[in-house]
């Protein structure tokens, strides 16, 4: 009898996410945890970390100190690598906070190590994370709390690099406000970006220099007039200086609030006035594909017409637009949940499709098992309304749509008995959301404890491989050796705890992290025998 040249047998094949062979701690629930290496750990945490936000199993505070202690090693260990790291965090995995807060530990860290690497800069790793143009003011509020108001060159430079790339007309009237500690003529103040030696050639025109010298000098003068050279300063003032009584006739003419910058937040001030569906149609041309989505509601109740509303459908449903967002699949869910109509329905089934193209078709039979237990329950962010199980939901029900024979459960543990499951079937040409809805509405976020070895045991019948949506903070056993070897487990990582629930990197172990669709592209690579790396 053969033991080894089996149907079964596939080439070994490694992913980038690795751990010890054998368990050496516990989950925060008590089971055989897995300690995953340095720059593995960094990269399950950060892809997940909201900063500043408690979770389940940690305080802000020592989940914040983990993340930085992290940052700061890996940055003395491999230097290039978390580099490159932090700069997909934050332009292709958009974490925008926890990028910037790990390009501030990097830097940190490399000069009290007195380190400089050939290939990498610490001014480089600044710039690479300031992609938004409020980013640099959060880049340095966050080292002034951390490190105090001497802000070491590096630092400047990196933001003065990003603000002659980010500094246009625009992106002052959008993000300049007072409610900010460090304002865009701070900003300046402080790095001199057209100053710099060498900058001449960054500047971008004329219009550049007379921008930035504006916004400097706008502070002791507020009734200096805009040069010509900056249209847009000009037409906006124009707009606040017309009577309030004679501003919605503007509405008529949405190409002139586009010329001057307003966004759909400065609208309402402006209009001093109700945003009904005159003022929203008029804006909604400006408005990018997220703000979109947020308000659905809104447009609901001012009673945009169904016109405007097939315009705004068409942008949501254009896999270009969908891609260039970035936005999660989870903000797609959280907007269908928040619309009072069903006219936005299909829109958004096409948007977070488009949004999980990476979901693979996998032969065969996958058992996927999603972790509904009480931990999976918290919020990412204590102003948001989905939780980790939502997105564990979303992620299993897309893969299983997609699978030639899925098996999806629910599971957690009982108040009366140790494994708590319940089984999903899936409904043939049902649309995600739909199925996602009816998860909801038919109790399968259940509560509880996290028995994964139970669920396992319960459910695993000779499946080709195993994929677990989860926290990893099993209850109970040791969730690594409850399959056969032969059987690839893929587990899905939601929240960036420091233990695992079974090895990862090879043997038919893995572990993937994260809050869009990426990484499933991995598993028809590892199954065909390849080794996947890191995605930058």
């Amino acid at each position: 009898m053969s033991k080894f040249n089996t149907p079964r047998t596939r080439p070994a094949a490694t992913s980038p996410i690795t751990s010890e062979t054998s368990p050496s701690g516990l989950t925060f629930e008590g089971a055989a945890g897995y300690a995953r290496a340095l720059q593995s750990e960094l990269f399950v945490l950060a892809v997940s970390n909201m900063v500043g936000e408690h979770t389940f199993y940690e305080s802000a505070d020592n989940r914040d100190t983990r993340y930085a202690e992290l940052i700061r090693a890996a940055a003395a260990n491999d230097a290039d690598w978390t580099a490159r790291f932090l700069r997909w965090l934050r332009q292709d995995a958009n974490m925008r906070t926890a990028s910037i807060v790990g390009a501030a530990e990097f830097v940190k860290a490399r000069l009290d190590l007195g380190e400089a690497s050939e290939s990498v800069t610490n001014r480089s790793v600044i710039a690479s994370v300031l992609q938004r143009a409020d980013e640099p003011g959060e880049l340095l509020a966050y080292w002034a709390e951390m490190y105090g108001r001497a802000f070491p060159m590096p630092v400047k430079r990196g933001v003065a690099d990003a603000i002659l790339r980010l500094g246009t007309e625009f992106n002052y009237v959008k993000w300049d406000s007072e409610g900010r500690g460090y304002r865009f003529a701070d900003l300046l103040n402080l790095t001199h970006p057209g100053d710099r030696k060498g900058s001449a050639q960054h500047i971008r025109g004329d219009w550049q220099h007379d921008l930035f010298g504006y916004i400097v000098k706008k502070p002791h003068q507020p009734d200096m007039p805009a040069p010509t050279s900056l249209p847009l300063l000009t037409r906006r003032q124009a707009l606040l200086d017309m009577p309030v009584d004679e501003r919605r006739t503007v509405l008529e003419n949405p190409d002139l609030l586009r010329a001057a910058g307003m966004t759909w937040e400065s609208l309402a001030g402006w209009l001093q006035g109700p945003m009904d569906a005159a003022a929203w149609e008029a804006i909604i041309p400006s408005m990018g594909l997220m703000a979109l989505a947020r308000n659905l509601r809104n447009f609901d109740n001012a009673g945009v017409s169904d016109a405007v509303a097939k315009q705004i459908g068409d942008r949501l449903a254009d896999p270009e637009q969908v891609a260039k967002s970035q936005m999660f699949p989870m903000r797609f869910l959280s907007a269908y949940r928040s619309a009072p109509s069903l006219r936005w329905g299909w829109a958004l089934e096409q948007a977070i499709g488009h949004s999980l193209a990476n979901v693979p078709r996998l032969d065969g039979k996958t058992l996927i098992l999603v972790d509904t237990s009480s931990s999976m329950q918290e919020v990412f962010s204590k102003d948001g309304t989905l939780a980790r199980w939502d997105a564990a939901a979303v992620f299993g029900l897309a893969l299983g749509s997609r699978c030639a024979s899925a098996d999806i459960v629910s599971f957690s543990s009982g108040a009366w008995s140790r494994t708590a499951t319940k089984v999903f079937d899936l409904r043939q040409a049902e649309s995600l959301l739909k199925a996602v809805e009816r998860w909801d509405a038919g109790g399968f976020f259940l509560g509880g404890g996290t028995d994964t070895e139970g669920a396992l045991r319960t459910h695993f019948r000779d499946h080709d491989r195993v994929v677990i949506l989860t926290d990893e903070q099993a209850s109970y056993g040791d969730v690594g050796h409850v399959l056969p070897a032969s059987t690839p487990l893929y587990t899905w990582n939601l929240a960036g705890y420091k233990y695992g629930h079974a090895p990862s990197g090879g043997r038919n172990r893995h572990t993937f992290a994260g809050l869009t669709d990426q990484g499933f592209a991995m598993i028809p690579l590892l199954e065909a025998g390849h080794d996947t790396k890191w995605p930058f």
